[in-house]
C-alpha cells in the first residue's frame, strides 16, 4: 500500500515538474522573421513589481512606449530607472552589434535583456516583445490580460539600411492623425523611412514660411472627389477650390518628434521640375513664358496641363527652390531631401526662349541634359546643406548629379542600375511589384484603382538583387520602398486599406534574408501581427482570403480554376447558385463547366468563412468553350463564359495596345447564326475606346472567307466620354457556317480634343462574343 501511495505521489511531481518545463514552449510568429530565434522553456510576466533599467535619458523614451502599452491594457505601472542592476527589464549597451538596428533578445522566466548599440536596436527589440504578447496590450483599454512573454533567446539585424514606405498626401491630404497611425503600424514591423510626397499637380502640402501662396493656393482645388481620378475635369474659371489642405511647419515638427521616437526617419520630397501646377498656381511667373494658358492646382490627370513645369531658364526659379530648400533643411532633421525628377514633359522647354538660352549658354544640345542641369543644380544646392538628393530614376536620363541617390519605379526598377554602372547608390521600388496603388487581391472585390495586380505573396517574394546583376552593385542597393500613391483615396481608412497587410511584406524583403522565406510561416506571423491591428482598430485589407479564378475553353466547354493567396484556407463552392457554406463541396481540382451555370465560391478556415464571395455566372451560348486562334495571348476570354468589368485589368478582357486584333473561332460544326455580339469596353479617362472598324468573315472550311458583315465608327461613336460596357452586334437571316473571322482595326491616335489622353494611342478591349 505504502509502494504504490509513493508511486502515485512520484508520478504526481514528475508531471508537474515535466508540465512547468514545457510550460508555454510553443512556437511564435514574429513579423519580419528575427535572423535567429531559440525558445526556451517557461515565460515571463510581467506583473506589479516589474521595473525597467536603462543607461541613459535617451532609451527612457523607448523604454515609456512600452511601459504605456501595459499600463493602458494590464493596469501596471511599470517604473523606468537608469542603472539598476536589479530590474527584471534591462537595457544594456553592446557595441560589437554594429550593424544599424541589430539587437540581441533574451528571456528567461526570471528577466529580459536587451541589447544593442543604439536606440533603434533597443526599439526594434521591444517590438518582438510587444508582437509576443497578446494583442489585447494594443487596445488602449484595461482587459485584464495577463502579459506573458515566451522565454526565448534572438539575436537579430537588418539586411537593408533603408526600409522604406513612401506616403503621397499630395493627391490626398492625409490628416495628421491618420500619418501617425501608419508610423505606428510600420514602427512595428521595423520600417525605418518614412518618405512624405508633400507636392505635385494635385496639391502643395506644406508651410513655407516665405512663399505663403503654396498654402493660401497651391494646398486647394475643386472637389472632385465624387469621380475617379482619371474622369475628374480641370478647374473652370469661377469654380471654386475648397478641397486640400497643408500641414504647418509646427505640425511637421511634432510630426517628426512621433516618428523620431519611434526609430522612423522622415524624408520629405518636392517634385520638380514637373508635377509642379501647384506651385506654379501659386507663382505663375515661374513658368515658362510661352505658357498662355492659366495654371490651376489639378484635381484629377490633368490632360495636357501636366505639360507646364518650372522654367529652366529663369534664376527666379532657382532661387524660388533654393529658399524652399533653406526652410526644408532646417525643418527635416532627414540626410536625405528627395527632389523627384519623374515624368517631365519637356513641351514647353524645347520652344522657350529663356529655355533656349539657357541651353546655348550651358553647351546644351539636349532637352534631357537641360533637366540633368536642373537636378544638377538642385542637387548641389542640398549638398551645401551637408545633405544628400534622391530622385526618381528618370534621372538617368542624362548625367546623374554627383553624390544623388536613385530610386528605380519604372517597371521593375532597372533603370536604377543605370546609376549603379556609374557608382551611385540607389533605393528599389518597382512599380510592378511595390507600388501599393496597384491591386491587392482579386479586381471583384477590390476598391477601384488603376493598373493591375501587386499581391502580398508577389511582395513577399520578391528579390530585389537579380542574379544577372553586376555583383558590384549589391553594395550599392541601399534598400528597398513601398510606395503608396493616393489618386483613389478619400479619407484615411482608404489608404490605410491599401497600405496594410502588405507593407509587412515589404517589412520581409527589407529586413529577412531571401534564403529564410516560408510563405507558410510568414501567414503565421502576419496573422499575429493582424490581431495587433485589429485591437488598435486598423481597417486593414483582407484581399488575401478572396478567390482568383480563371476561366479557359476547352473546345467543348470550359475549364475552371479557382486559387487563393493562404495557403491555410480550403475553397468551398456550389453549381446550384446557393451561398458556399462549411458543408460545400471542398474546390481540390480544376472543374469542368459544359452548360449555363452559377458558381459560387469562398475562403473557410476553422469553420468560418474567410473571404468574399465568387460569384461566376457562367452564361452558355454557341460559342463558349470554342477555341480561337490569332495575334493576342488573351483571345480565349472571348468565349470563356466570363464577362469583363469596368475595370479594364481585372483579366477578363482582351485589350490591345496601339495594334489591331485578328482571329478566327471555331465552332467545331456547322451553326445556324442570327445574331453576333462582342463585348467592347470604354474606359474614356484610361483611353480605352472603341476599335475604328470591325469586320466578320464565314467559312465552312477554314480557308476562304466570305464578307459577313462589317461596322465602322465614326471618331465621335469611339471618344464618347465614360465609363460603360455594350455590346456590338450583327445581325444574319439563318447563315450557317462553322469558322467566323474578326478583322478589327485600331482608332490610332487619340485626337487633341480628347481631355485626359491627347496624343496617346488608344486602346481597345473587348469580352465575349455571344452567338444566338
Amino acid at each position: 500500500m505504502i509502494k504504490t501511495l509513493l508511486s502515485i505521489i512520484l508520478f504526481l511531481v514528475l508531471s508537474v515538474l515535466h508540465s512547468c518545463n514545457t510550460e508555454n514552449k510553443k512556437d511564435i510568429y514574429i513579423t519580419p522573421r528575427p535572423s535567429e530565434l531559440t525558445l526556451k522553456n517557461g515565460v515571463f510576466t510581467i506583473n506589479a513589481n516589474t521595473s525597467i533599467s536603462v543607461e541613459n535619458k535617451e532609451q527612457v523614451k523607448i523604454a515609456e512606449l512600452f511601459t504605456t502599452l501595459i499600463k493602458n491594457s494590464a493596469g501596471l505601472k511599470i517604473p523606468v530607472y537608469e542603472n539598476n542592476d536589479k530590474a527584471e527589464i534591462r537595457l544594456i549597451t553592446d557595441n560589437t552589434l554594429t550593424k544599424e538596428g541589430s539587437y540581441i533578445l533574451k528571456v528567461t522566466k526570471d528577466s529580459i535583456v536587451i541589447k544593442a548599440s543604439s536606440l533603434a536596436g533597443f526599439f526594434y527589440g521591444f517590438q518582438t516583445i510587444r508582437l509576443s504578447l497578446p494583442s489585447t496590450i494594443e487596445s488602449g483599454k484595461i482587459t485584464g490580460i495577463k502579459p506573458e512573454i515566451p522565454a526565448m533567446s534572438i539575436s537579430d539585424h537588418p539586411r537593408f539600411e533603408y526600409r522604406g514606405l513612401m506616403l503621397d498626401v499630395a493627391r490626398f491630404f492625409m490628416p495628421l492623425d491618420g500619418v501617425k497611425q501608419v508610423i505606428d503600424c510600420m514602427s512595428m514591423l521595423k520600417l525605418n523611412k518614412l518618405h512624405l510626397h508633400l507636392s505635385d499637380d494635385t496639391g502643395w502640402r506644406l508651410e513655407i514660411k516665405k512663399y505663403p501662396k503654396l498654402t493660401e493656393v497651391g494646398a486647394w482645388r475643386v472637389n472632385r472627389s465624387e469621380l475617379p481620378f482619371y474622369e475628374r475635369r480641370n478647374q473652370q474659371p469661377g469654380e471654386k477650390a475648397t478641397y486640400g489642405g497643408f500641414y504647418t511647419q509646427d505640425e511637421i515638427k511634432e510630426l517628426i518628434t512621433y516618428a523620431s521616437d519611434r526609430q522612423v526617419e522622415i524624408i520629405p520630397e518636392i517634385d520638380v521640375p514637373a508635377h509642379s501646377c501647384a506651385a506654379l498656381a501659386s507663382y505663375p511667373e515661374l513658368a515658362c513664358p510661352n505658357v498662355k494658358k492659366q495654371i490651376t492646382v489639378l484635381p484629377g490627370l490633368g490632360g495636357r496641363d501636366t505639360e507646364i513645369i518650372y522654367c529652366a531658364g529663369k534664376e527666379e526659379t532657382f532661387k524660388f527652390l533654393y529658399d524652399i530648400i533653406d526652410e526644408i533643411s532646417e525643418l527635416f532633421p532627414s540626410i536625405y531631401i528627395h527632389m523627384g525628377g519623374d515624368e517631365a514633359n519637356k513641351y514647353y522647354w524645347k520652344t522657350c526662349p529663356l529655355c533656349k538660352n539657357r541651353m546655348e549658354k550651358e553647351g546644351i544640345t539636349n532637352v534631357e541634359d537641360l533637366q540633368g542641369y536642373f537636378m544638377k543644380r538642385v542637387s548641389e544646392y542640398i549638398r551645401t546643406k551637408g545633405k544628400t538628393m534622391i530622385g526618381w530614376d528618370e534621372l538617368t536620363n542624362s548625367t546623374v548629379p554627383e553624390g544623388t541617390v536613385i530610386m528605380g519605379w519604372q517597371g521593375y526598377g532597372d533603370a536604377a542600375l543605370k546609376a549603379a554602372e556609374k557608382g551611385h547608390q540607389f533605393i528599389m521600388t518597382p512599380a510592378r511589384i511595390l507600388y501599393l496603388i496597384r491591386y491587392q487581391g482579386p479586381q471583384w472585390f477590390e476598391p477601384l484603382t488603376y493598373f493591375g495586380n501587386n499581391l502580398m505573396k508577389d511582395i513577399y517574394m520578391y528579390e530585389p538583387i537579380q542574379k544577372n546583376w553586376n555583383k558590384d552593385y549589391d553594395d550599392l542597393l541601399i534598400g528597398v520602398q513601398a510606395s503608396m500613391w493616393t489618386e483613389f483615396c478619400n479619407n484615411t481608412d482608404d489608404v490605410i486599406y491599401q497600405i496594410f497587410p502588405r507593407l509587412a511584406a515589404l517589412a520581409e524583403v527589407a529586413w529577412g534574408d531571401n534564403d529564410k522565406k516560408d510563405w507558410n510561416t510568414f501567414q503565421k506571423a502576419l496573422d499575429n501581427y493582424l490581431e495587433h491591428l485589429d485591437a488598435k482598430n486598423v481597417k486593414y485589407a483582407k484581399s488575401m482570403f478572396n478567390i482568383q479564378h480563371k476561366s479557359i475553353p476547352t473546345g467543348n466547354g470550359i475549364k475552371i480554376s479557382l486559387e487563393s493567396e493562404r495557403t491555410d484556407v480550403e475553397i468551398r463552392y456550389t453549381t446550384d447558385g446557393s451561398e458556399p457554406n462549411i458543408s460545400s463541396y471542398i474546390y481540390s481540382d480544376t472543374l469542368f463547366i459544359s452548360r449555363s451555370t452559377v458558381l459560387k465560391a469562398a475562403t473557410f478556415k476553422d469553420k468560418k468563412q474567410m473571404g468574399q464571395t465568387l460569384d461566376l455566372n457562367l452564361n452558355f451560348n454557341k460559342a463558349t468553350g470554342k477555341l480561337i486562334s490569332g495575334n493576342n495571348k488573351d483571345e480565349y476570354l472571348l468565349t470563356n463564359g466570363v464577362r469583363g468589368s469596368l475595370r479594364e485589368s481585372d483579366f477578363e478582357w482582351c485589350t490591345n495596345y496601339n495594334s489591331n486584333n485578328n482571329f478566327i473561332l471555331d465552332l467545331q460544326k456547322n451553326e445556324r447564326i442570327n445574331k453576333i455580339k462582342l463585348g467592347c469596353l470604354t474606359n474614356y479617362g484610361m483611353g480605352v475606346h472603341k476599335p475604328q472598324s470591325i469586320k466578320i468573315e464565314f467559312s465552312d472550311n477554314g480557308k476562304e472567307y466570305t464578307m459577313a458583315g462589317k461596322t465602322k465608327f465614326s471618331d465621335k461613336e469611339i471618344f464618347k466620354e465614360g465609363n460603360f460596357v455594350e455590346d456590338i452586334s450583327f445581325e444574319f437571316k439563318n447563315i450557317e457556317t462553322r469558322y467566323i473571322k474578326f478583322s478589327i482595326e485600331n482608332a490610332g491616335e487619340i485626337p487633341p480634343t480628347h481631355f485626359m489622353r491627347p496624343g496617346q494611342f488608344s486602346k481597345f478591349s473587348i469580352d465575349e462574343i455571344i452567338i444566338e
